[in-house]
């Protein structure tokens, strides 16, 4: 059987870690009548100062404060002014990071495409409202708990997708991990290398 939760200290990781592990772990969104989970099919890490791509990079903004802060906490932001993404802060208290839960598939029955992070928001009703939350409380509205692992072989790694006028290494850096063949992983571009 799985644990509940995960254990003290899983998010405090490395985000590429968490990122990683977080394959196959389920995204459970809860309202006051009924809960939908999903199996997490896809993410992408952002860590550290120096990640060009990485909301925290320079210095805590209003948007990016979060960040800095408890690992397990959710952070969900709006992309160009049009859609939610979800994450899931990570690393020590002080290092802004985060992994972003880009993929996720329905564990029962289908209600609308949820391959990609602004898709998958939309579906599940995520929005600042579920801005930093504790991920791991009981009956949070939306959770992160253990599920089944995901085997290497079955694990792709690339670059992150959507980088637009991030300078490299960061543009292409492989912090982007997704399970393969999964119909639920995002249309997302740069080439995969197995673990």
């Amino acid at each position: 059987m799985l644990p509940a939760r995960f254990p003290a200290g899983f998010f405090a990781q490395h985000a590429e870690i968490v990122a990683r592990e977080l394959l196959g772990a389920v995204l459970v969104r809860r309202w006051p009548e009924r809960e939908v989970r999903c199996r997490i099919v896809e993410t992408e890490a952002y860590s550290g100062r120096e990640d060009q791509a990485c909301h925290g990079r320079n210095h805590p903004t209003p948007r990016s404060v979060p960040l800095y802060g408890e690992p397990g906490l959710s952070y969900v932001y709006k992309s160009r002014g049009i859609h939610w993404m979800f994450n899931v802060v990570c690393e020590p208290v002080g290092i802004p990071a985060a992994v972003l839960v880009r993929g996720v598939e329905p564990l029962e029955g289908g209600w609308g495409p949820t391959d990609g992070p602004g898709k998958l928001c939309r579906v599940l009703e995520i929005d600042e409202a579920h801005h930093q939350l504790d991920v791991s409380a009981p009956g949070a509205p939306v959770g992160v708990i253990p599920g089944a692992p995901v085997a290497d072989a079955d694990v792709r790694r690339g670059p992150r997708v959507g980088m637009g006028k991030t300078p490299e290494p960061w543009y292409s850096c492989p912090r982007r991990w997704w399970i393969a063949g999964n119909a639920f992983v995002s249309k997302g571009s740069g080439l995969a290398t197995r673990l």
